[in-house]
């Protein structure tokens, strides 16, 4: 990896740490480090589960507990198990954690402020337009892609919602019997891949792959959920599924697709898929593409 782009990483976290008070530990001036306040954000008026928060703030529990203490200690949160199921730990907010939580919005409003006021209006949409950018890379950065058994409970939901979409969307509807086959046995080695995407330890985006052989791979069951469509998740999920093909022995992979989904047409196309003559009687189908792996 290019050593100049891992210092400017290593120069823009510095600067961004400093400006937002990141180092010092009464965070925005009341009196705690940042990762209480963080927490006492996740937590919400509607409260979280323990497990949740460590998933989305991608801490480890043993830190999550510790700073969860310290905001019972203060009395701002109280810990419970869940009502729904006994061994999940439950955080909620006191009153008091409702009012300190209004007051950090407050003061975070403050800080935003602080950051855009000495800056001319031209400088202010360059800055907030260059921070989406970059928090939407950030996300994509902390997606994961791995091979899963098509059977487990996020695999299943993938296919579910993905089926949903294709029902809402396609003209006629839509009827997994009535299409090509890509049932568990063929998306399992040897004989193909599933893979799921996730984003905090939530499924975002699945994919899969019929193998066979040295023969042209079929790519299936490509779908991103809404919440992640524009970060780039589609297309991180295209290059895996075309790495795991290419390690498989195939060559080519070949792809059919309906003409209402104009995202993953247009996906496919920036990708290298060429347009080809159908090669299969799939009856959604008005697209049918190819790519070389060569």
């Amino acid at each position: 990896m290019d050593a100049g782009a891992i210092a400017r990483v290593r120069s823009f976290n510095r600067t961004v740490v400093a400006r937002v008070g990141a180092l010092n530990d009464r965070f925005l001036g009341r009196g705690r480090p940042v990762g209480e306040a963080r927490l006492l954000w996740e937590i919400g008026s509607k409260g979280a589960d323990v497990r949740a928060l460590r998933d989305r703030l991608s801490l480890d529990s043993g830190y999550v507990s510790r700073l969860l203490r310290a905001l019972e200690r203060q009395r701002l949160v109280t810990i419970a198990a869940s009502s729904a199921d006994r061994r999940v730990r439950h955080a909620r907010l006191t009153a008091a954690g409702r009012a300190e939580r209004r007051v950090l919005e407050q003061a975070s409003n403050r800080l935003a402020r602080d950051v855009l006021a000495p800056l001319t209006a031209a400088q202010r949409t360059t800055l907030v337009a260059a921070m989406a950018t970059v928090e939407r890379l950030l996300a994509l950065s902390l997606v994961t892609v791995a091979v899963e058994d098509p059977a487990t409970a996020d695999a299943r939901w993938c296919v579910a919602r993905y089926f949903d979409e294709l029902a809402a969307r396609f003209d006629a509807g839509f009827d997994p019997a009535a299409s090509i086959s890509a049932d568990d046995r063929e998306l399992r080695p040897p004989r193909g891949r599933f893979l799921v995407a996730r984003l905090h330890e939530a499924p975002v985006a699945c994919g899969a792959l019929k193998l066979h052989g040295a023969g042209p791979a079929e790519l299936k069951r490509m779908w991103v959920a809404p919440s992640a469509r524009g970060l780039g998740v589609g297309a991180r999920m295209l290059q895996a599924l075309e790495d795991h093909a290419r390690k498989a022995g195939a060559t080519l992979v070949r792809l059919e697709t309906n003409r209402t989904l104009t995202e993953a047409i247009a996906l496919y196309r920036r990708s290298g898929y060429r347009e080809v003559p159908a090669f299969n009687a799939e009856r959604y189908a008005h697209h049918w593409f190819e790519k070389s792996l060569a």
